[in-house]
């Protein structure tokens, strides 16, 4: 069965501060800031080929989850390409005091760290680019 559904087109994640929270997405992961609002109540980026709606939110309310079996669960996965861009990408996070979890063996191809930012939103970064991208973009 062929998906009627083209691709994703947009992930919410509730923060705070738009505003601070955009700068952090630009300055750290190189979004792109695309639209904040007058009032700061959201602001639109440009990541990774997708696009992020940060949505003003209460204190504490964060986009994670707990699963049954898993635990800490997060809104999505930032790929790059390989283990040693995955490894430079955690050098200069640190670098510039992003809090960055240590590379993990979770079992499967690849390795990945947890990412976290100023709201405590937790992100997983994995070092595995799927096939479909790299044919898409020819990446090697």
């Amino acid at each position: 069965m062929s998906s009627k559904l083209v691709r994703v087109g947009t992930i919410y994640l509730p923060v705070t501060n738009p505003r601070r929270t955009s700068e952090w997405f630009c300055t750290n992961l190189g979004a792109e800031l695309i639209h904040l609002d007058e009032g700061n109540n959201h602001a639109i980026l440009n990541l990774a080929h997708q696009s992020f709606i940060l949505i003003q939110s209460e204190k504490g309310t964060l986009a994670n989850f707990h699963t049954i079996n898993d635990g800490l669960m997060f809104p999505c996965s930032f790929e790059v390409n390989g283990i040693e861009a995955l490894i430079q990408l955690q050098k200069e996070l640190q670098e510039k005091g992003v809090s960055v979890g240590e590379i993990e063996d979770r079992g499967h191809p690849g390795r990945n760290f947890i990412i976290t930012d100023p709201d405590g939103n937790k992100y997983d970064v994995w070092s595995e680019l799927s096939v479909e991208f790299k044919q898409k973009y020819n990446i090697n």
